[in-house]
């Protein structure tokens, strides 16, 4: 099972996108190979986008692609890569840096805990900039 990232979930979505057809396709060959997992957080993230939320979450729905809770364990992971980021961020900035844990965080936690994969457009990015990826 792969859990695609917000952005691939959105370029679906965006036709007028560049990526749009990349992610149609991945997605597609994803649900019907190893199978998608959306997340709650991920999920959220989508409705929020649409004007009609209630669509966009049935939309997701309608690939057949498995919804999950995040799980609470996750919670520890998430806290602990998050406090490691913030703690880089703060020496490397002057910026202020939240003090409440991304969304990322709480994916990559869940997907850590589950040990699937994250479907992600620019893997090294959420790795260089979150947490490792399992």
């Amino acid at each position: 099972m792969i859990l695609p990232n917000t952005s691939v979930l959105l370029y679906v979505f965006a036709s007028g996108s560049a990526f749009h057809q990349w992610a149609k396709k991945t997605i597609a060959d994803v649900v019907a190979g190893e199978g998608a997992v959306i997340n709650a957080v991920r999920l959220a993230e989508i409705c929020v986008g649409d004007e009609d939320p209630v669509a966009g979450a049935d939309r997701i729905r309608s690939w057949d692609a498995a919804i999950l809770d995040v799980p609470a364990a996750a919670a520890d992971v998430c806290a602990a890569a998050y406090c490691k980021y913030r703690k880089r961020m703060i020496s490397q900035t002057d910026a202020p840096v939240p003090i409440m844990p991304l969304f990322d965080f709480f994916v990559g936690a869940h997907a850590k805990l589950w040990a699937g994969k994250l479907l992600l457009q620019i893997e090294a990015d959420f790795r260089d900039r979150f947490i490792p990826l399992p």
